[in-house]
């Protein structure tokens, strides 16, 4: 049945979200994404998006999400604030408040228009790094809340969720998509593409997440 229906994706151009706009689009008839320009520190990521979404010839919508970058300082809208993890007291310096809040919530306004009711995120609870609307619990909720707001019954996909990063990895070679998202998406927090700068919290998850499942191939 959902091979006749359109989906929108949430995109930034990095490993989760690429894995899901490949494994949409093996499901969808007709798959849309869409990318949010919250003034983050690196534009590189729209580039990034634009140019993936180009390759694979998906339509592609930026929204000016700017409002966010005025209400939510952090590490990912801020350049004098320090990339951290948080520790265990804290939310890490990178988590932006709201930001999965109104991403979801504008790409289902967006999937409204365009006769859409499946949206894709790659929002995964196993790798949350931390952030507390990467929750399952937080996305289903959500999920009824637009779907009682516009009256309408749409699904919110998240492929990833229980997946951890060496997972996320092999779902990507299942798709037989491994190597591109390897060479062509941004994840690190320092403008990067690809294997990263291999220091900042993201780039340490990737690359072991990547170790970890290398390994689990080379054990076959």
């Amino acid at each position: 049945m959902e091979k006749n229906e359109k989906a929108v994706v949430v995109f930034s151009g990095g490993q989760d979200s690429t894995t899901c706009l490949f494994w949409a689009l093996e499901r969808f008839a007709h798959v849309e994404a869409v990318t949010f320009d919250y003034q983050q520190r690196h534009k590189q990521e729209i580039a990034v998006a634009k140019k993936i979404t180009e390759e694979l010839n998906v339509t592609h919508h930026v929204l000016d999400m700017s409002l966010l970058n005025q209400l939510a300082p952090s590490a990912l809208t801020r350049e004098e604030i320090q990339v951290n993890d948080g520790g265990k007291e804290e939310l890490p310096s990178t988590f932006v408040p709201g930001r999965n809040l109104l991403f979801l919530s504008f790409a289902t306004i967006l999937a409204r228009q365009i006769g859409a009711k499946h949206i894709v995120t790659g929002v995964c609870e196993t790798d949350f790094s931390g952030y507390p609307d990467c929750r399952d619990v937080f996305v289903k909720s959500l999920n009824v809340s637009l779907n009682l707001s516009m009256d309408d019954q749409f699904v919110i996909h998240t492929p990833l969720m229980w997946l951890d990063k060496a997972e996320t990895w092999k779902l990507a070679d299942q798709l037989n998509r491994f190597a591109y998202v390897r060479k062509n998406t941004l994840t690190c927090y320092h403008g990067v593409i690809g294997d990263g700068c291999g220091t900042c919290p993201a780039c340490t998850l990737r690359k072991n997440g990547l170790d970890t499942y290398l390994k689990e191939i080379e054990g076959r």
